[in-house]
């Protein structure tokens, strides 16, 4: 009999390392997606088991909460060193993931109760003393079933959160944090409440009571864990809309500057037609200057006429009459700002591709380009290069290419769920350039709609950032 305990024993302890193992791994893939150090994420699950298996091998007076509290405060400490920042996110990493360990397991030990309440396995495993291979085979196989059904209720619901969290790198606020945990918390009290019921009321395996507890506390975990996953899907949702919200309001105040470019082309014909109305008087007044050899003057006279035709024409010719205001107005801001600014654009005449989308992604663009280099001026400043803005376009094979290269000194961090660098939003006042919105706010969005606009095209962005040069690339099929 005692040769059989030592067995069994040693059959439960192997469980024991397991499980402990497989739930820092869970909550290893819980916590990587959210950590911008991806290799040292691993060290999380690792301090958890190392702290579970202390526990567990050292002789100590401790109970089983405070054990597992322990362990997630030893994970929760990891992810902190690891990774300096948005720490009210890992508060709810580690306090979702504690009950939800928690609510898992007493779901598993209601169904594993529930096994060895079964006529057959208890006649098998309780009444028979000498069918040691059936009470081994009986022992082991359920101790199997609580890790599988305990890492298949942990995992899948780490999964479901891990999946809906889009917003993984975006800083969390205090009121989304109490929000996002309320569900775990009100888990883990209903959870309290039930067992020191049970362990009030001294509930014994034969009372009829029991199932019914049992059924009403499996119910209850069961709900709770839906909660926790459900809350989390419905603050991702909004956060979605929010997010859409202020990208369409982005977009929409992009279609008011590029309606106030479309005003500014009209003034601009308005002018010429003004400047070709006269222009029979100026060639006019230019032939009598010469007539009367007032040569001098004559060539005063046409510096000025050609300046004036230059202010009103502007210095960028792209083919199309917006992007021409566009680039000119950008320009005119740089030269204010003493940023050097080259253009080798032009527009694709007679194809599929409109000017309104190209507006778009010129304006998202350049305001961008200009940005970043508002943002390190101090970087930029103590570089013999002047900081630097380029536009260029150009076809290859049936793809129309536009890149909008700047001089950038910073650090790109990329939201993998996106696909698109994200930067701290520090918000400013007024208007202009790098004023209007928050640096991350403009940029996440901007590169958004221009994204938007190349995969309407059937293309895409890429961007690259070497030799202290950010490049923007996009792709536009013109077939």
């Amino acid at each position: 009999m005692e040769h059989m305990d030592d067995i069994l024993t040693a059959i439960s302890a192997v469980y024991a390392v397991v499980a402990m193992y497989g739930t820092g791994y869970i909550l290893y893939r819980f916590a990587k997606p959210f950590m911008e150090n991806k290799k040292g994420a691993a060290c999380i699950g690792i301090a958890y088991f190392a702290t579970m298996l202390i526990l567990y091998f050292v002789p100590m007076e401790i109970n089983t909460f405070a054990a597992y509290s322990l362990g997630i405060l030893s994970a929760f400490v990891v992810m902190c060193r690891i990774d300096r920042r948005n720490y009210k996110q890992k508060t709810f990493i580690a306090a979702t993931f504690f009950s939800l360990r928690w609510l898992s397991e007493y779901m598993t030990r209601i169904i594993t109760d529930a096994v060895y309440n079964i006529k057959a396995v208890a006649d098998a495993f309780y009444i028979s003393d000498r069918q040691l291979a059936a009470k081994i085979l009986i022992f082991g196989g359920v101790e199997l079933l609580d890790i599988v059904i305990g890492f298949a209720l942990l995992g899948i619901s780490v999964r479901y959160i891990v999946r809906a969290y889009v917003y993984k790198r975006e800083d969390m606020s205090i009121k989304e944090m109490f929000m996002l945990i309320v569900p775990s918390i009100t888990g883990m009290t209903g959870y309290g409440i039930l067992i020191q019921y049970q362990t009030i009321s001294g509930m014994s395996w034969m009372e009829p009571i029991y199932g019914l507890y049992n059924g009403l506390a499996f119910l209850h975990f069961g709900i709770s864990i839906i909660t926790i996953v459900v809350m989390t899907v419905l603050f991702q949702n909004i956060k979605a809309r929010q997010e859409e919200k202020l990208q369409n309001e982005l977009l929409a105040t992009q279609v008011d500057s590029i309606e106030r470019h479309i005003g500014q082309v009209e003034s601009l014909y308005r002018n010429i037609r003004g400047i070709r109305h006269d222009m029979t008087n100026h060639i006019l007044t230019l032939e009598r200057l010469y007539a009367g050899n007032n040569v001098e003057e004559a060539t005063e006279y046409g510096e000025e006429l050609k300046s004036a035709l230059s202010r009103i024409a502007g210095e960028i010719k792209s083919g199309n009459p917006v992007t021409d205001v566009i680039l000119q107005e950008l320009k005119n801001e740089a030269e204010k700002r003493k940023i050097r600014f080259q253009s080798d654009f032009y527009f694709p005449t007679g194809t599929h591709i409109n000017a309104f989308d190209v507006s778009v992604i010129l304006n998202n663009a350049l305001q961008n380009a200009m940005e970043n280099i508002m943002r390190f001026p101090v970087e930029n400043a103590g570089k013999s290069e002047a900081p630097y803005i380029s536009v260029l376009s150009y076809h290859r094979n049936n793809a129309y290419m536009i890149e909008i290269s700047n001089s950038f000194t910073g650090n790109l961090q990329w939201d993998e769920e996106r696909g698109l660098p994200v930067t701290s939003k520090e918000k400013t006042e007024g208007r202009g350039y790098g004023q209007t919105h928050g640096y991350g706010q403009t940029h996440g969005y901007g590169l958004a709609n221009i994204r938007m606009v190349a995969r309407k095209y059937s293309g895409d962005i890429a961007i690259d950032l070497k030799d202290n040069e950010f490049r923007l690339s996009i792709m536009l099929m013109m077939e």
